[in-house]
């Protein structure tokens, strides 16, 4: 029973594991200091943890679509701009800063920049330090500076390192049926996504490789089969 709970085994190498935590680390750094730079560091070190989590989605599962660039500039525009109004209209309250996320993700849904660290920026935003505050509507300076650094930081980590960002849709394949003894498994999934050696935040082009790639470990597999059995 307490097996059900335990997560699935990472399809990744450790190399890259390291590669992600050196770039999430390498891409907070930069943004935080820049923002403390040009608006203060009280003020980038309230934006620490949304930028974080960003940096997870950016560095470690890139691919998917909830990392790409609109969805992280997209996201911390509605986050900010909802926030304000929020605090603005109904003041700095924990009940404030709960409906000004949930409209953020509202707007972010409407606006297909859907990004989870943009919800606790709209909280951080309605709940924020005294420096944040005085700021007012140039609140929203500090936000997209960090946003913008963080995208750009991602942009030049990832191709550097020979991850391809931001995604590019692949060109559609005809999907053919296979035979019964060429069916995808559940260990023809496992092979292929030790193949793709990258983590996944699956997108509809993705999937469709992912599928693709499981067809051609079920034919390898069929053809050992049929092989095996003539033996």
């Amino acid at each position: 029973m307490f097996a059900r709970w335990l997560p699935a085994a990472i399809n990744t190498r450790p190399s890259e594991w390291s590669r992600a935590a050196i770039g999430m680390a390498l891409g907070t750094m930069f943004s935080v200091w820049l923002c403390g730079k040009v608006f203060g560091i009280d003020v980038a070190l309230h934006l620490i943890g949304p930028l974080g989590a960003s940096a997870v989605l950016l560095f470690a599962v890139s691919s998917g679509a909830l990392a790409q660039p609109w969805s992280i500039l997209g996201g911390y525009l509605c986050a900010g701009v909802v926030s304000l109004l929020v605090a603005h209209v109904l003041g700095r309250t924990l009940g404030s800063a709960c409906l000004a996320a949930g409209m953020a993700l509202i707007l972010m849904c409407w606006l297909r920049c859907l990004h989870p660290p943009a919800g606790a920026l709209a909280l951080l935003m309605v709940v924020a330090d005294p420096a944040t505050i005085a700021l007012e509507w140039k609140a929203l300076g500090p936000v997209m500076l960090s946003a913008s650094t963080m995208l750009l930081s991602a942009l030049a980590y990832n191709n550097l390192t020979r991850i391809r960002y931001p995604k590019r849709p692949a060109e559609p394949a005809p999907m053919m049926p296979a035979p019964d003894s060429q069916a995808i498994t559940a260990a023809d999934l496992k092979l292929a996504l030790a193949d793709m050696e990258a983590f996944y935040d699956v997108t509809p082009e993705d999937l469709e490789q992912l599928i693709h790639a499981s067809e051609l470990h079920a034919k390898r597999r069929s053809i050992g089969e049929v092989l095996s059995s003539r033996t």
